[in-house]
């Protein structure tokens, strides 16, 4: 069993759901620490004047001992209403729009308390939409221990993952030898960022997935995984 994890993210980017694609299992993590500045309450988009921020505004008095489950949304600031208005001026005349504008010009007419729930429910609806049938179970139903690697090592023990997909940065922490004395194959994605028809001049990578829905329809899913490796790559234990 393929198992991959990571923190809840806002309008995520194409990699993401590379790294869900090809598992069995994924993980929210969203009980470890909320950390400002990245990319839990944020992400770009593409608008005639470049790459702009989508950022949820949260409320971070205290954030410094909050888990990412427990960040509540400032909701006295009319950000919803901005991020969708902003979307549709950016996205508008792109060739898929209107197939998906009603369900976001929904989400955001909606009152989100917490930053988790907003995400989780985006994430869920972003796998539907592009047909990625991957089991999606937070964090919170388990009582994973350790940090970092062995962090890791505990949540493929307890959910009996003998693969793990760890992101690029994962070479930074993964203590290899502990998996692999565990008999679990390890692995690091290498994403390989595909080239879409794009609106508003040349082309611009590592934007939310919003821009390739929006762009390409249902051809989503084959641009995201193409030219990267798939399951059958990662189940052979000498391909990665």
């Amino acid at each position: 069993m393929i198992l991959t994890a990571h923190q809840p993210v806002y309008l995520p980017w194409l990699g993401l759901f590379h790294t869900i694609a090809i598992s069995d299992l994924f993980i929210s993590f969203d009980q470890v620490q909320y950390l400002k500045k990245d990319w839990n309450n944020r992400n770009k988009i593409k608008s005639q004047q470049g790459p702009i921020w989508l950022t949820v505004p949260v409320l971070t008095k205290g954030h410094y001992k909050k888990r990412i489950c427990d960040i509540e949304i400032n909701n006295s600031l009319p950000w919803a209403r901005k991020h969708w208005r902003t979307i549709k001026t950016a996205y508008a005349k792109a060739p898929h729009f209107s197939k998906y504008a009603d369900f976001f010009e929904d989400l955001y007419r909606q009152k989100w308390d917490t930053l988790n729930g907003l995400n989780l429910y985006m994430l869920k609806w972003f796998l539907q939409t592009l047909g990625i049938k991957v089991p999606v179970r937070s964090a919170g139903e388990f009582h994973f221990k350790g940090t970092k690697s062995t962090l890791v090592l505990d949540m493929c023990s307890q959910v009996d993952a003998d693969h793990y997909l760890f992101g690029a940065l994962g070479k930074n922490y993964a203590d290899l030898p502990s998996f692999e004395q565990a008999g679990i194959s390890v692995h690091f994605q290498n994403y390989i960022h595909p080239v879409y028809p794009q609106l508003h001049g040349e082309f611009i990578s590592h934007l939310s997935i919003i821009d390739l829905l929006f762009n390409c329809g249902d051809e989503s899913l084959d641009r995201l995984l193409s030219d990267n490796v798939n399951q059958a790559h990662l189940r052979d234990r000498n391909a990665l």
